[in-house]
């Protein structure tokens, strides 16, 4: 018996697009001819009733988020949750708490809840997240991280780190420390931290040392008290403005005076590096557009429309009192 999968694998397609044609939706003139003589050959007789299952709207679109205390994902939730209303659709947001296996778990939920579409904020995509994605038949949109053949919008990680380190060399620095977190998240731990690295290839007498933290900022505020006395920097990056927040927290605790001794600077853009003293220097990133954004192009996706797979959005550098000139020798 002739399935949607062996018409898919004929055609070269994926399943979500076989099950767009059958359904009368968006496909290009040539996609539709060669699956017209594809059916045309097997014979290919669609099951009625599961059609009509597929074709009944929920109206609910599916969220998967990497942890609760995060205030990044909270701005891409407002812009999720106030255009999703504005197309009709209920959202069903569900924690990865950054398990892995609780985020496949999740997918899963979601698709029997059958929901329309899902918006996945994640932190890596793995062979597993590829396998349950492909075998779904609804529209996923990735969040954060830019994957190959799956739709996804991220920001432009490698250009805002590529954009502090121009910014901190122009300021006379060449002795660096940066915080940074598992290169398992292709976003923060590795692109910001390539994008500051090879912003500096081109200067003289360039000392850059990594410390790998986490995003919490307990862990990353002990990581600094450890390794802050043994550091001659004179500018600190930070992977996360919540992780220069607990770096700053240690500096002064361990008597620094910033920028004074040293520059920090951090990216997020959060509302919370204006409310401690010094503010800190960062990279502001649209989160709250980011989630407009996202439900616009899942509703297309939705209806069938062809989108483009990657999406990237801009950031701005905000400098502000945490960052300065070296100091002459």
């Amino acid at each position: 018996m002739v399935t949607i999968k062996d018409i898919a694998k004929q055609a070269g397609v994926a399943k979500s697009t076989v099950s767009r044609y059958l359904n009368n939706g968006s496909v290009s003139e040539a996609t539709r001819k060669k699956l017209d003589e594809i059916v045309k050959e097997t014979g290919y007789t669609p099951n009625t009733f599961a059609r009509s299952l597929k074709a009944t709207k929920t109206n609910m679109i599916g969220v998967i988020i990497p942890r609760l205390n995060s205030a990044s994902t909270n701005e891409v939730l407002n812009g999720i949750d106030q255009e999703a209303r504005e197309h009709g659709y209920e959202l069903i947001i569900t924690n990865a708490n950054q398990d892995l296996n609780r985020e496949l778990g999740n997918i899963q939920t979601l698709i029997k809840q059958k929901v329309e579409g899902i918006i996945l904020l994640a932190r890596e995509i793995t062979d597993n997240h590829r396998e349950l994605i492909k075998n779904a038949n609804i529209p996923f949109l990735v969040l954060g991280q830019k994957t190959d053949a799956i739709h996804s919008m991220s920001y432009a990680d490698y250009d805002a780190g590529y954009k502090t380190g121009r910014y901190a060399a122009g300021l006379g620095h060449r002795s660096f420390l940066f915080f940074g977190v598992s290169e398992q998240d292709q976003a923060v731990g590795l692109e910001r931290k390539q994008g500051f690295i090879d912003s500096l290839k081109d200067e003289s007498d360039i000392e850059i040392k990594i410390v790998e933290t986490s995003f919490s900022k307990k862990v990353a505020y002990q990581d600094a008290l450890t390794t802050l006395p043994k550091s001659t920097a004179t500018y600190v990056v930070c992977a996360t403005d919540n992780i220069a927040i607990a770096v700053m927290k240690a500096a002064i605790e361990l008597n620094y005076s910033i920028p004074d001794d040293f520059s920090i600077s951090g990216f997020g853009g959060y509302e919370e590096t204006d409310y401690v003293h010094p503010s800190i220097t960062t990279i502001s990133y649209p989160y709250y557009e980011m989630g407009i954004k996202a439900v616009d192009q899942l509703t297309e996706l939705i209806k069938g429309t062809e989108t483009p797979y990657e999406t990237l959005l801009s950031n701005k550098l905000v400098v502000k009192n945490s960052t300065r000139e070296k100091k002459k020798a």
